[in-house]
C-alpha cells in the first residue's frame, strides 16, 4: 500500500471542482448530469461501504485506520481503490471537528442521475422547495433510499451540495436515491406535470388530510417546503393540491425529515412497488 499523501489544508480557497458546470442545473440536460460538480467526500462507514459496493460510483481516494480497513475488507468491500493506512488525525484534519468518520474518508466521483424525463412514469418522486440544511436533507435522501424512491428533485442552488455532511446524513442513501438538480423548481414541477405527475404539496394549511389523498397509479410527487417558510408561493399554486399531515398531539407541526418519513410511509402503502415501471 503506498504512504498516505498529505491531508489538503483547510481554508484555502474552494478548489477547482466546485466551478459550476455549464449544463448543472437545466431543467432538462442533454444526457445525464451529475449530483454534484467535481469529486465527492464521503464518509462513516456506512456511507462509505455503500459507495464502494456501488458499481457506478468511482472512488478516487480511499484513507482508512487499520480497524475500519479490517472491517471494510471483512464485508468484501476492498479492491476497487488502494487504501491509504492514516491515523484517525489525518482524517480528522480533512474534515471538520464535529464530522464523525469512524476511521473512513473517501474521495469518489460524482453519481450520474436522472434527468425529468428519464424520472419512470407511474414513479414516486420527492421535490424539495429549498430545503438547505444538509442534515435535513441527508435524513431524506436516507429515507427515500428506503422507500425506493425513483429521484429526488431539487434546485441546484438553494440546496446543499451531495457531499460532505449530506452524505454522511444520508448514511449510503445517496447511493440508491438520485437527485435531479434543475434551475427554477416551479418549471420542474410543470415538466412532471406535463407527464401525468400528481404533485402533492405538503402544508400545514392544505385541505384534507395526506391520509385521505387519491394516489392512483400514475406518477406522483411529493412537495416538502423548507422548515419555517414551508412551501413558496409560485410552489403551492403549481401544486395539483395541498396536503397537511394531522397530527393528535399538542405539538402539530414535524421536522421535514419526519414528514418526509411519514408521507412517503403513506405514499408507499397506496403505491406499491410492484406497480412502478418504466417509460
Amino acid at each position: 500500500m503506498r504512504p498516505p499523501r498529505s491531508p489538503r489544508p483547510a481554508g484555502t480557497g474552494s478548489p477547482p471542482w466546485k466551478k459550476r458546470s455549464e449544463h448543472r442545473g437545466r431543467d432538462a440536460p442533454r444526457g445525464f448530469p451529475r449530483d454534484h460538480e467535481g469529486p465527492v467526500v464521503i464518509y462513516g462507514y456506512h456511507s462509505v461501504a455503500e459507495a464502494l459496493a456501488n458499481p457506478r460510483r468511482k472512488p478516487i481516494r480511499l484513507l482508512a485506520t487499520e480497524n475500519a480497513l479490517s472491517r471494510l475488507s471483512e464485508a468484501g468491500l476492498l479492491g476497487r481503490v488502494e487504501p491509504e493506512i492514516v491515523r484517525p488525525g489525518a482524517i480528522d484534519r480533512l474534515l471538520t471537528p464535529d464530522a464523525v468518520h469512524q476511521g473512513l474518508y473517501l474521495e469518489a466521483e460524482a453519481l450520474e442521475g436522472p434527468t425529468l424525463e428519464t424520472i419512470p412514469r407511474d414513479g414516486l418522486v420527492l421535490v424539495l422547495d429549498q430545503i438547505t440544511d444538509p442534515h435535513n436533507v441527508g435524513a431524506i435522501v436516507r429515507t427515500a433510499a428506503a422507500f425506493a424512491v425513483d429521484a429526488i428533485v431539487t434546485t441546484a442552488r438553494h440546496s446543499p451540495e451531495a457531499t460532505g455532511v449530506l452524505a454522511k446524513s444520508a448514511s449510503g442513501g445517496l447511493e440508491h436515491a438520485p437527485l435531479v438538480l434543475v434551475q427554477n423548481l416551479a418549471r420542474a414541477l410543470q415538466a412532471l406535470g406535463d407527464r401525468g405527475f400528481l404533485r402533492i404539496g405538503l402544508d400545514s394549511e392544505g385541505d384534507a388530510s395526506f391520509d385521505e389523498a387519491t394516489i392512483g397509479a400514475g406518477g406522483v410527487a411529493l412537495v416538502l417546503g423548507a422548515e419555517g417558510k414551508g412551501l413558496r408561493q409560485l410552489t403551492r399554486e403549481t401544486c395539483d393540491r395541498l396536503a397537511r399531515l394531522d397530527a393528535p398531539g399538542a405539538i402539530k407541526s414535524l421536522n421535514v425529515s419526519n414528514a418526509a418519513a411519514i408521507a412517503l410511509y403513506v405514499a408507499r402503502r397506496a403505491k406499491p412497488l410492484s406497480a412502478a415501471g418504466t417509460d
